[in-house]
């Protein structure tokens, strides 16, 4: 009997707090001269308990919203700003490099061990997959005069080449000015600054200034797109921090014609312009020397 009783009042107090959350209750504002109602809402507890979670869930959801999509995060301490960013992206290129290099080392220790103990690398192990054997027939010839013809080509060749380096001597070369710009750092040696910086108008074109063949055209790290020109009478021209290469690896260019367009790319690059290099039989040469920029 004593447990009947008790689960009675437990379900008379859940009856009695069910009631007093839908209980009606009523807010009204009123006139404090002459007392006239202005205005009037009807409430519960149930009501107020749920506007008041329906609103906490938006606050939030905006407050969350603020912070991921504005500059405001950077404020939240813990939260990298844009500089400690740049620093994550260019430390990781730089393991990504570094990974590189300590597989290319390793593979070559590894072909050095082989060769020291007397075993073949395993990038010079050749395996025979043809299945098939042909019958070959070998015909006769004359060996002393495939080499004299051999020889005559070769003279020839010699004759072609040293006639042509007669005619493109530096002096006598027309150089194309690579981009109309002004001159912001001048070729100096003792400073490790092998050519000349050009500062120009945004979206500027590059051209070649001489015609040649494109050696190299590609990204490094230190000096972003860079490209390399292969003129006559040894002649190398240098194009670097480029924002996009218009030609390619073995592309022949003509005197004048585009290659690239003026960038800021590379880490040693300070802003928008050309370093431009002339190279000739391997050391690098004054470019102001020989183009009026």
């Amino acid at each position: 009997m004593y447990l009947l009783k008790t689960e009675g009042v437990g379900e008379s107090k859940k009856r009695a707090f069910l009631n007093k959350l839908k209980d009606q209750y009523r807010l009204t504002i009123f006139n404090d001269s002459t007392f006239q109602s202005v205005w009037s809402i009807k409430l519960s507890r149930l009501k107020v308990f749920t506007l008041f979670s329906v609103a906490s869930l938006i606050i939030v959801i905006l407050v969350t919203f603020i912070i991921a999509a504005t500059g405001l995060r950077e404020y939240i301490p813990g939260y990298p700003d844009a500089k400690q960013r740049q620093m994550m992206v260019n430390t990781a290129l730089k393991v990504d490099s570094l990974e590189i290099e300590l597989a290319k080392r390793d593979e070559f220790f590894k072909g050095i061990k082989a060769i020291i103990s007397g075993e073949v690398p395993d990038d010079n192990i050749v395996i025979d997959t043809a299945s098939d054997t042909y019958d070959v027939s070998f015909t006769e010839y004359n060996h002393d005069s495939v080499f004299q013809d051999n020889l005559l080509a070769e003279q020839l060749s010699l004759s072609i080449q040293n006639n042509t380096r007669k005619k493109t001597e530096l002096s006598q070369m027309h150089f194309y000015v690579p981009v109309k710009g002004i001159v912001t750092n001048h070729f100096n040696l003792s400073a490790d600054h092998f050519g000349v910086d050009l500062v120009s108008d945004p979206n500027a074109r590059i051209c070649t200034v001489l015609e040649g063949t494109v050696i190299f055209s590609g990204w490094t790290l230190e000096t972003g797109y860079v490209m390399y020109i292969q003129h006559d009478a040894d002649l190398v021209s240098v194009y670097k921090h480029n924002a996009e290469l218009l030609k390619t690896t073995g592309d022949k260019v003509k005197a004048g014609e585009a290659v690239a367009i003026i960038g800021n790319s590379g880490e040693l690059s300070t802003g928008p312009h050309l370093h431009f290099e002339l190279w000739h039989r391997g050391n690098a040469i004054n470019p102001e020397q020989y183009i009026d920029f």
